[in-house]
């Protein structure tokens, strides 16, 4: 038995349904984690996804944010919010056990702040949540049960995993202080999926929409599976879907999957 466990900023699912069930179809992930779905929990298109099998677990939030888990499994003990901050009314952490036997797996789809301008209120609050994340993620440890936390990181690791580090070194996604709080995740105990698998630099997730970046590859790889160690003695595979990145009416985030063996 195996696991295919997804994730993948949508930028808006109401703008990117029909990309996104026809990915569903073509892909057919187990379990995939979206970030960036932008709409409330009762607009959330439940039934159509319900319709292709999976089962959906929303925290959303008008108009930004915004996260879901969808699962062809059962989905038990539902978390929203990231805990450590009972003011943080940003909808970016949903978390759920997926029953599926010997396979089964907790996971989190999670939509990490951008932090920019870093000179506003906006680069603390996203160190912060970072911080907040390492403490979710060690609680999640002392249970010793495989773990995915999947999602848009914002956080480029290393100068190749960005077409340009230069143009990047003052931005919140790459500074010194972000990478560092993310290596704090790795040194929990955490593995980052693709890149124990890949050797290769310049393999990208995120192509923003200006400039043509996307026909001349100027990427950044921000969108991340992290694995507690039950789930890493697991890890079988990790890819970078391109395909639905070059879709009409795409994401500017391509998915991120990886596989899991019982």
């Amino acid at each position: 038995m195996s696991l295919k466990i997804a994730t993948w900023n949508v930028n808006s699912i109401k703008a990117r349904l029909p990309n996104v069930l026809e990915w569903l179809e073509e892909a057919k992930p187990d379990v995939a984690l979206l970030q960036e779905i932008k709409t409330v929990d009762e607009n959330f298109p439940v039934m159509e996804i319900e319709e292709r099998g999976y089962n959906c677990a929303v925290h959303g939030q008008k108009s930004y944010n915004g996260v879901a888990i969808l699962s062809k499994h059962p989905l038990s003990d539902v978390t929203t919010g990231l805990p450590g901050d009972k003011d943080d009314d940003q909808a970016r952490y949903v978390e759920a056990w997926v029953e599926a036997g010997d396979d089964s797996v907790r996971v989190a789809s999670i939509y990490l702040p951008n932090g920019n301008p870093v000179d506003t209120d906006k680069y603390p609050y996203k160190l912060k949540w970072m911080d907040r994340l390492a403490g979710r993620a060690k609680a999640l440890l002392h249970n010793e049960e495989p773990v995915v936390l999947g999602g848009d990181y914002n956080v480029i690791q290393a100068d190749g995993d960005c077409y340009d580090p230069a143009a990047w070194a003052d931005d919140a996604l790459f500074k010194p202080e972000t990478r560092a709080k993310f290596r704090t995740l790795l040194n929990l105990g955490y593995t980052e999926a693709w890149r124990t698998l890949h050797n290769e630099t310049h393999v990208y997730s995120f192509w923003d929409y200006q400039a043509g970046a996307w026909q001349k590859d100027n990427g950044i790889r921000i969108d991340h599976l992290l694995l507690s160690p039950q789930a890493a003695d697991r890890l079988a595979a990790c890819e970078i879907d391109k395909g639905p990145r070059g879709k009409t009416k795409a994401s500017d985030h391509t998915p991120v999957w990886c596989e899991l063996t019982a």
